[in-house]
C-alpha cells in the first residue's frame, strides 16, 4: 500500500489493522503534514450498519471540536470504502507509555485532567464514548494527551435500541447488561483506567469476554491497595467511587473524578479532609 494514494493523501505505511478498519500513516501534500487515515475495510463497507457507524464517528468528532480530542481533518470515499483523515500524534498511546515507563503521579494527573475535560465536553453534547481505554489516549510530541476513537460512541438521539459494543475489560455493568447508558458509564471506564495506571493491571480478568463482563456486573471492585499497599488509602476511595456498580453512586461527571485526582496529587485533598 505504501506509495499509493487515498484521495489526495500519499500512503507512507500501514500502522494497524483492526476488526473494522485499517490505519495508515500518510502525507498531505497540500499542507505538507503527516496525517492518519482510517479506512473501513471492504468487507464492512458493504454493510449499511458498519458504514453508518463509520460515518457517525467522523460527524461526532467534527461536532466536538475540543482541544483534547483528536481532530478530524477530512472525510471521503475510496471507491465504496469510506475513510477518515485525522491528526497524526507522534507520541504513541498511553498503552505504549505503560509498557516502557512508570508514570509519575503528577504526569498521570495531567493526563486524567485532559481526558476528563474532553469527556465532559462530549457528555454536554449527549455523546457517550463507550470505549475509554489506554489504547485510546494518544500523545503529541509535547506529551499532551488526547482522547481518540469515537468509533462506537453513542448519542442520546440514537435509536432507543442498544448495541452491546465496547472492550469488556473496561465496560460498565450497565454496558455489559446492554442497558441504557449515560456519561457515568464512561466514568466507570475511567475508574478502570485509573486502577490500571496505578497498579499496572486490570481489576477484572477472565478466561473469556463473557466471564469478564460477569465480573464487571457481579464482583466487588478489588482494592488497589491489595496490589499497591504503599499507595495512599485515598486512591482506593477515588477508584471505588468511580467504579460503583450503580451509576447513581459514582461520580456524576468525569470532571468531578478529575478534580479529586488533581486534588489528591497536589495535596489539596488533605486540606479538604481536615
Amino acid at each position: 500500500m505504501a506509495g499509493s494514494t487515498i484521495g489526495r493523501y500519499e500512503i507512507l505505511s500501514e500502522l494497524a489493522r483492526g476488526g473494522m478498519g485499517i490505519i495508515y500513516l500518510a502525507h498531505d501534500p497540500y499542507v505538507q503534514r503527516p496525517v492518519i487515515i482510517k479506512v473501513l475495510t471492504y468487507q464492512f463497507a458493504m454493510e449499511d450498519f458498519h458504514r453508518e457507524f463509520f460515518q457517525k464517528e467522523a460527524k461526532i468528532i467534527a461536532s466536538l471540536e475540543h482541544p483534547n480530542i483528536v481532530p478530524v481533518y477530512d472525510f471521503g470515499w475510496k471507491g465504496s470504502q469510506p475513510y477518515i483523515v485525522m491528526r497524526y500524534l507522534a507520541g504513541g498511546s498511553l498503552e505504549d507509555k505503560m509498557k516502557t515507563e512508570q508514570l509519575k503521579l503528577s504526569e498521570m494527573s495531567k493526563i486524567i485532567q485532559r481526558v476528563c475535560a474532553a469527556l465532559d465536553a462530549a457528555h454536554a453534547r449527549n455523546i457517550i464514548h463507550r470505549d475509554i481505554k489506554l489504547a485510546n489516549i494518544l500523545f503529541d510530541v509535547d506529551n499532551h494527551g488526547f482522547l481518540a476513537d469515537f468509533g462506537i460512541a453513542k448519542t442520546k438521539s440514537d435509536a432507543e435500541e442498544e448495541w452491546l459494543l465496547g472492550t469488556p475489560s473496561y465496560m460498565s455493568p450497565e454496558q455489559c447488561l446492554d442497558q441504557k447508558l449515560d456519561g457515568r458509564s464512561d466514568v466507570y471506564a475511567l475508574g478502570i483506567l485509573l486502577y490500571e495506571v496505578l497498579t499496572g493491571q486490570l481489576p477484572f480478568k477472565g478466561a473469556n469476554n463473557d466471564q469478564v463482563m460477569s465480573l464487571q456486573v457481579n464482583q466487588p471492585v478489588p482494592s488497589i491497595l491489595d496490589s499497591k499497599p504503599d499507595l495512599p488509602v485515598f486512591w482506593a476511595e477515588i477508584v471505588s467511587k468511580a467504579m460503583e456498580k450503580s451509576p447513581d453512586d459514582r461520580y456524576s461527571s468525569a470532571g468531578e473524578l478529575g478534580r479529586d485526582v488533581r486534588d489528591l496529587v497536589s495535596g489539596r485533598w488533605y486540606m479538604r479532609k481536615l
